[in-house]
């Protein structure tokens, strides 16, 4: 993007591909998801050129102007449609994952039991721009993971147990939209933000039924 009259407002298509820059970073490794998500947050609120300018100084980027832009939105869009191959899943003392390509619906129940479950939305396709993940957790856990720039709610009754909100946020023009809902009795949901490829940390937590049931997968 051209330095030149800083004060100048900044158009959608330099918030586009300031936006592109994070996200290759993100990819790369050179950002964290939790710094990924504050400066994006921060392109889409800046109102002139000064304050996209800070966002990328430290990242690696093709200032040239006239660079072809590849907006989130157009690769958002490619991934819509499809028939879902997956509309539920069942972990009854045991476990169920899905993740990898796949077809996901508009409204998919996750249901632990005694068990574990993970949704991994990262490569997934989608029935529709928005979908609701209804997850009961009963001394189990649901383990939900999501790409950064999506728009993400969280919401959902727990009972000696509890839904995680961290991930909640909005994300890139054009991205899904993900609503996590349901119930947690001795139980926990969590959503976690996490770039295709990315493996979660030997640090990451662990969803505990609470009464020493099995713990939802990582």
């Amino acid at each position: 993007m051209n330095d030149e009259l800083p004060q100048m407002r900044a158009s959608d298509a330099e918030r586009d591909r300031v936006a592109e820059v994070l996200r290759d970073a993100l990819a790369e490794g050179r950002l964290t998801t939790e710094e990924f998500g504050e400066r994006l947050e921060s392109v889409y609120q800046a109102r002139t050129r000064a304050e996209l300018l800070p966002l990328t100084a430290d990242l690696p980027h093709d200032d040239e102007p006239e660079r072809p832009l590849a907006p989130a939105a157009r690769g958002w869009a490619e991934r819509f449609g499809g028939r879902p191959t997956s509309s539920g899943g069942l972990a009854l003392m045991g476990a169920f994952v899905r993740k990898g390509p796949w077809v996901a619906p508009k409204a998919f129940t996750a249901v632990a039991f005694w068990g574990g479950g993970e949704i991994d939305l990262r490569e997934a396709r989608f029935e529709d721009r928005e979908i609701v993940v209804r997850a009961v957790a009963i001394m189990g856990g649901v383990h939900v993971i999501v790409p950064p720039d999506a728009e993400v709610t969280v919401g959902g009754v727990g009972i000696m147990g509890g839904f995680d909100h961290t991930a909640t946020g909005a994300g890139a023009p054009g991205a899904v939209r993900v609503t996590v809902t349901g119930l947690a009795f001795w139980g926990g949901v969590s959503v976690e933000r996490r770039a295709p490829g990315a493996d979660a940390g030997d640090d990451g937590k662990r969803l505990d039924g609470g009464g020493g049931g099995p713990r939802a997968l990582r």
